[in-house]
């Protein structure tokens, strides 16, 4: 089993930046691609970014300039979150499969944190 914990969520105003970050424990060997989502209120989950052990990333269209991911090892991943907007605000999920490809759906993720907000105010 694997437990995911994000932190780095809070508030900022819009055009600030925030770093996120989740920290993987338990079977970390069975974990290869670790991602990114978000839920804002009364929308569907939706991919932010994912990465796997190989360093590919797959990016959402409505993030991609503004935030980075990366991963220092097999149990940490980071999300660097700049030029943040009001509809940036959302809670931020933190999630992890065994397979490989950063192209998948929401359904393929075998583990996902708790969550943590970011609220970004205009």
């Amino acid at each position: 089993q694997v437990q995911l914990v994000e932190s780095g969520g809070g508030l900022v105003q819009a055009g600030g930046s925030l770093r996120l970050s989740c920290v993987a424990s338990g079977s970390i060997f069975n974990i290869n691609a670790m991602g990114w989502y978000r839920q804002a209120p009364g929308k569907q989950r939706e991919l932010v970014a994912a990465i796997n052990r190989g360093g590919a990333t797959n990016y959402a269209d409505s993030v991609k300039g503004r935030f980075t991911i990366s991963r220092d090892n097999a149990k940490t991943v980071y999300l660097q979150m700049n030029s943040l907007k009001p509809e940036d605000t959302a809670v931020y999920y933190c999630a992890a499969r065994r397979g490989f490809s950063v192209v998948v759906s929401e359904s393929e993720y075998d583990y996902w944190g708790q969550g943590t907000q970011v609220t970004v105010s205009s």
